[in-house]
């Protein structure tokens, strides 16, 4: 049952973490590569996609990992639990405001607002990716070491 919870939590970081970084190395960077109001025209359906492949993503490798030490693997499944699971309230307390302004209707999307904006998201979406390569490369070390 451990190995099962181990698995799991691993193969949702080590997804959720490929999707994140994908977003910080091609998709974001291409998107501002357009003018602001192309960027945040693509951003908005972008965002609302990756959300649901995202949030489970980490939920799931956050409960998998929590699991695995609750029924007896070492502390370190927990602590990478930890940073998988701390995407999710990052998200809810640091990221969804600047969601929230770039998303406001009537948001002039040509503004200099809307570009700094856009900038800011990924700077933020940046700290998702660190914290779930963590998680990644703790989980990853410590199904090897098992």
């Amino acid at each position: 049952m451990i190995h099962t919870f181990e698995f799991v939590a691993t193969f949702a970081a080590v997804l959720f973490a490929g999707a994140a970084l994908y977003i910080n190395v091609a998709e974001h960077p291409a998107r501002m590569g357009l003018e602001t109001r192309l960027a945040a025209l693509q951003w908005a359906p972008s965002y609302k996609r990756a959300t649901l492949l995202q949030a489970p993503l980490a939920l799931i490798s956050f409960a998998g990992g929590s699991a695995a030490w609750l029924f007896g693997a070492n502390v370190w499944w927990f602590i990478a639990a930890l940073f998988i699971g701390a995407v999710v309230p990052f998200t809810f307390i640091v990221v969804m405001p600047t969601n929230h302004k770039l998303l406001e209707s009537g948001r002039d999307l040509t503004s200099v607002e809307t570009r700094t904006l856009l900038e800011k998201w990924g700077r933020l979406h940046a700290m998702r990716t660190a914290l779930s390569l963590v998680a990644s490369i703790v989980y990853l070390w410590l199904l090897r070491e098992a």
